[in-house]
């Protein structure tokens, strides 16, 4: 039984290793679950009684890794509550934290930084990448400034669409988008590095609010990893869904459904509600790929 908890922590990277060259950029995913991964705390449902029967396995809050095999430096997007499982998938795979860029003062998006605290690992000087409402969040509330006044983070500050470059070849661009914005704006990232681009946007309103026309943005990168929170009206029993601010799976891709196959192939859908049952084995995850889009899974890596 140990063995198998282990394994599920270590998401199966270790034996990624020898697939890694010694002087490239990759990114590897550590997380595909809305803010609470699953199962949920208090959920009842079918949904995660199911992992509680050994039926589905454990998934981590969306989170993604920028990997750079030659200094072995590390750049997280997001930190979530499973930062610490997250973190081991790190120290497995040989890589140093360097750094971490957030979208928003959601939970499942900024609540893991506590870890870098005194309680626990105590960093010094870590770089946070956060947009201007998020870095005055984090100044002016507790616990998040005490990180910052025991220089256990240095924060750094964001700008819509201005690049971050972490080398040469790789930079990483923030652009704002529409969401719930209680306590900070809410960005997508553009990752980019010497071959490919990447779009990761795991939060975001209906798509017709955003300024920007979702199949053209497809169509400047090589993979876009989509906000899939709900898959469609009605998951929610109880609830009006319409003031729920997420895009249904089933939305984006009748928005995206003229795109050409080789377009379509570059979605690939996370930040998974509990309830979406595409996160499993279900028809509607059947349907997901029948129509030519992707679902990202815990552990895949990407050449950038």
């Amino acid at each position: 039984m140990r063995l198998i908890i282990l394994f599920s922590i270590l998401f199966s990277f270790s034996n990624l290793r020898c697939a890694q060259s010694e002087d490239n950029w990759k990114l590897i995913v550590l997380g595909i679950a809305q803010d609470a991964g699953y199962p949920q705390a208090g959920c009842k449902k079918s949904c995660c009684k199911a992992y509680w029967k050994g039926q589905n396995p454990k998934q981590h809050p969306t989170c993604l890794a920028l990997l750079n095999n030659q200094s072995k430096e590390a750049w997280l997007f997001e930190a979530t509550p499973d930062f610490k499982d997250q973190m081991r998938a790190l120290d497995t795979l040989g890589y140093q934290l360097s750094g971490i860029f957030l979208t928003h003062a959601h939970i499942g998006h900024y609540s893991g930084l506590i870890h870098l605290g005194r309680e626990v690992m105590g960093t010094k000087t870590i770089p946070v990448y956060a947009m201007p409402k998020m870095k005055s969040f984090l100044e002016n509330n507790g616990p998040w400034s005490q990180l910052v006044s025991l220089n256990n983070i240095e924060l750094k500050e964001l700008k819509n669409e201005k690049s971050v470059r972490l080398n040469a070849s790789t930079k990483v661009t923030p652009f704002l988008v529409p969401h719930r914005d209680e306590y900070s704006e809410t960005v997508g990232f553009k990752i980019a590095g010497l071959n490919q681009t990447i779009l990761f946007i795991p939060d975001i309103n209906k798509w017709e609010t955003w300024n920007k026309d979702l199949a053209e943005e497809i169509k400047k990168v090589d993979y876009a990893f989509l906000d899939a929170s709900f898959f469609a009206d009605g998951e929610l029993p109880g609830r009006d869904m319409s003031k729920i601010p997420h895009p249904f799976t089933s939305e984006t891709m009748e928005l995206l459904q003229d795109l050409p196959i080789k377009e379509k192939s570059k979605v690939h859908f996370i930040h998974f509600n509990h309830t979406n049952p595409a996160l499993f084995n279900s028809p509607e995850r059947k349907q997901v790929l029948k129509k030519g889009f992707n679902i990202v899974k815990e552990g895949q890596m990407i050449d950038l």
